[in-house]
């Protein structure tokens, strides 16, 4: 009895492992909280172009269960085709060697936005321009430089996310805070002047944007795009 116990145990506790890490799904929990799927794992549902009205013919891959930006394809960025105000975000992202992209919010008609910086900082030359580091993963992209002690898996997996509370933003990296701020002050005008983001008005002060994910000619793999939107 106790043995049969025992194995009941372990296959219930496989079977629930095994349902947490599936890829590209919903857990009962996270259905239960309110967290929506981005991206459903295999078709280009919910994403267009930044610059079209349907999907890039051309540079974006959505095979094996990873939604991948292709090299030098130029395909182009690629945002949801609805927009966000309050929000948690969730993206798994895995980089190839010297690779860039971002993950925007707050975003313009043109994509202009916030960035969450999506980096191979050892091989990838914008990781020592800016301003103190102020361009290397997990940044905020140009204005903010993140926790240099951050915990990057390489030639993994990572998990970014992204927390919006009104004008109170936060960047996570495998679970812990890299960065913080708040916009829509005198002190984030005056970051904002004081980078490259100057010649465009109101810069990330939009109450509701589109997410983008980034096309910098760089092979990426994304997936695991979720997002719970709050009051």
């Amino acid at each position: 009895m106790k043995v049969k116990s025992l194995l009941a145990s372990l296959l219930f506790c496989t079977s629930l492992s095994y349902a947490q890490s599936e890829d590209n799904t919903l857990t009962k929990k996270e259905k239960t909280e309110g967290w929506k799927l981005l991206w459903d794992g295999k078709t280009n549902a919910g994403w267009k172009s930044t610059k079209a009205d349907g999907f890039p013919a051309t540079g974006w891959s959505t095979e094996g269960g990873v939604l991948k930006v292709l090299k030098s394809a130029r395909g182009g960025d690629i945002i949801t085709t609805n927009k966000y105000k309050n929000f948690v975000l969730k993206i798994d992202f895995k980089l190839t060697e010297g690779a860039n992209s971002g993950i925007k919010y707050f975003v313009n008609s043109s994509g202009i936005g916030c960035e969450y910086q999506v980096l191979d900082d050892d091989k990838h030359p914008d990781a020592k321009a800016g301003v103190e580091g102020n361009r290397t993963l997990g940044s905020l992209y140009d204005l903010i430089t993140a926790d240099p002690k951050k915990p990057l898996k390489k030639d993994d997996f990572n998990t970014a996310m992204i927390v919006v509370n009104n004008n109170h933003v936060e960047h996570w990296l495998n679970g812990v805070k890299i960065v913080e701020y708040d916009r829509n002050n005198q002190m984030w005008r005056a970051l904002v002047n004081y980078s490259k983001y100057k010649k465009y008005a109101d810069f990330g002060n939009a109450t509701e944007a589109p997410i983008l994910l980034q096309d910098h000619g760089d092979e990426v793999w994304f997936k695991n795009i979720k997002i719970l939107e709050k009051k």
